[in-house]
C-alpha cells in the first residue's frame, strides 16, 4: 500500500510541476502539428491536424482564424503548380476541384473570424487571388479541352473568388452556350450586367447580341424587345439593335415611328440594301411616290440583286402608265384630239421603262407569279407579241 501511495503521489507532483493539459490546448498543438506537417512535405498528417483543429469546439476563439488560415494553406499547397505533382497521393482519393474549393472555403472564413486588418485576415485577399488565377486557369484548360462542365465549375468558383470580376462570369455564360445550356447563359449574361463594372460603362456589345440570340431561341419576344431596347441605350448606333428594333415596330403597330428608326439605321449603315427598300416601301404607304422611287432606285444601285426594289421599280413604272392610258381614255373627243396622243406616248415610255425591272426581278425569281404576270402585260402593251405569248405560256407551266 505504501509504495502504491508514493506512486500516486509522484504522479500528481509531476502534474503540478507540469500542468495537465486541457482540451483547447490539445487543439492549439494541433494547429502546430499541422503546420509542423506541412513544412515537412506531409500533407495527409498536416490535413488530419487541421481538419481536427477547426472541426472542434474545444479550439480558442484567438486560434479560430489561425486554425482555418492554416488550413486554406495546406490545400492551397497541393494546388502549388510547382509542387502539384509531389502531392498527388494525397488528392487521388479527393473529388476533381475539392481542394481547391476548401482552400477557398478556409481563407475565406478566415477573414470572417479575424476581419480584414488582423493578423490572418489581411493576407487573405491576396491568397484568394493566387487562387482565382488557378481556377480561372483551370477553367480555360477544361473549355480547350471541350471538357464543359470542369470549365464551369472552375470559372464559377473564380467568380465566387471574386464577385465583382466580369472575365469569369463572360466566360461562365460562353462555357454554358458552348453546351447549348441557354437558360444557364442567360442568367450568366444578365448577371454579368447587374456587376459594378457596367453601371457606368456599357457591357460589351456581345452580351446583349447574345441574350437577343436566346430570346430568339425561346421565342420569347417580350424579353427580345426589352433586350433590344437595352443593346440600344448601350449602342445607340449598333446597326443590328437599330434594324430590330425597326422590324419589330414594322411588325407591332403598322410601321408607327418606324420613319424615324430606319432613318437612324440606314445613318448606321449608309450601304445596307435591304433597308432603301424598306424606307421606300414605307414611302409608297404614305402616297410619296417620288421618295419611294428614289430609295429603290439608291437599293439597286447597293444592289442589283434586291429583288423587292427591281420588282417595285417595275410596278412603279407600270403604274404610271396604267395611270395615263386610264386618263386618256376617258378623255372627250377633242380633249383627245388635243392631248390624246401625247399623253399615250408618255404613257408608253413607263411601261417600257418597266421592262427591265420585271425582267431582272424575274430573272431573280423565275417562279413568281407577279413579275411573270406584269410582264406578260407589258409586253402585251407595247406590241411585243412573242414575247407576251412566251410569258403567257411560263404562267400556264406556273399553274
Amino acid at each position: 500500500m505504501k509504495n502504491s501511495f508514493l506512486t500516486l503521489a509522484a504522479t500528481a507532483a509531476l502534474m503540478v510541476a507540469v500542468g495537465a493539459v486541457s482540451p483547447a490546448q490539445a487543439q492549439s498543438s494541433a494547429i502546430t502539428n499541422a503546420m509542423l506537417s506541412q513544412k515537412s512535405g506531409q500533407l495527409d498528417k498536416a490535413l488530419e491536424s487541421i481538419n481536427q483543429a477547426v472541426a472542434s469546439d474545444k479550439t480558442k476563439d484567438k486560434d479560430k482564424a489561425k486554425a482555418w488560415f492554416t488550413r486554406g494553406e495546406i490545400y492551397a499547397q497541393l494546388l502549388n503548380p510547382a509542387t502539384q505533382a509531389l502531392y498527388t497521393k494525397y488528392t487521388k482519393d479527393m473529388q476533381p476541384g475539392e481542394p481547391l474549393q476548401k482552400a477557398v472555403e478556409s481563407y475565406n472564413k478566415a477573414l470572417e473570424l479575424d476581419g480584414p486588418t488582423g493578423e490572418y485576415g489581411k493576407q487573405v485577399p491576396g491568397q484568394l487571388n493566387n487562387l482565382y488565377g488557378l481556377a480561372f486557369n483551370a477553367g480555360v484548360a477544361g473549355y480547350q479541352a471541350k471538357d464543359y462542365d470542369k470549365a464551369l465549375s472552375n470559372f464559377q468558383l473564380a467568380s465566387k473568388i471574386n464577385p465583382q470580376d466580369t472575365t469569369a462570369v463572360l466566360y461562365s455564360a460562353y462555357t454554358q452556350d458552348a453546351k447549348q445550356d441557354y437558360a444557364g447563359a442567360k442568367a450568366s449574361y444578365n448577371q454579368l450586367l447587374g456587376l459594378d463594372a457596367y453601371k457606368s460603362k456599357p457591357a460589351p456589345v456581345t452580351v446583349y447580341t447574345r441574350l437577343l440570340s436566346i430570346a430568339r431561341e425561346e421565342k420569347n419576344e417580350a424579353d427580345a424587345k426589352k433586350i433590344v431596347q437595352q443593346g440600344l441605350t448601350a449602342y445607340p448606333n449598333n446597326k443590328t439593335f437599330l434594324i430590330e428594333d425597326l422590324n419589330m415596330s414594322m411588325g407591332t403597330n403598322g410601321g408607327a415611328g418606324a420613319l424615324e428608326k430606319i432613318n437612324k439605321a440606314i445613318a448606321a449603315d449608309p450601304s445596307n440594301a435591304n433597308l432603301y427598300a424598306v424606307r421606300a416601301g414605307i414611302y409608297d404607304a404614305q402616297k410619296k411616290s417620288d421618295l419611294a422611287q428614289e430609295d429603290y432606285k439608291k437599293a439597286i444601285s447597293l444592289d442589283p440583286n434586291n429583288f423587292d426594289s427591281q420588282y417595285n421599280m417595275g410596278i412603279y413604272n407600270y403604274n404610271k402608265a396604267a395611270g395615263l392610258y386610264t386618263k386618256a381614255s376617258k378623255m372627250d373627243l377633242k380633249t383627245y384630239q388635243a392631248q390624246g396622243k401625247k399623253i399615250e406616248a408618255d404613257a408608253k415610255k413607263y411601261f417600257e421603262a418597266s421592262v427591265p425591272y420585271f425582267e431582272k426581278a424575274l430573272e431573280l425569281q423565275p417562279n413568281d407569279r407577279s413579275s411573270a404576270t406584269a410582264l406578260q402585260k407589258v409586253y402585251h402593251r407595247l406590241g411585243r407579241s412573242a414575247d407576251s405569248e412566251r410569258m403567257n405560256a411560263k404562267l400556264q407551266a406556273m399553274k
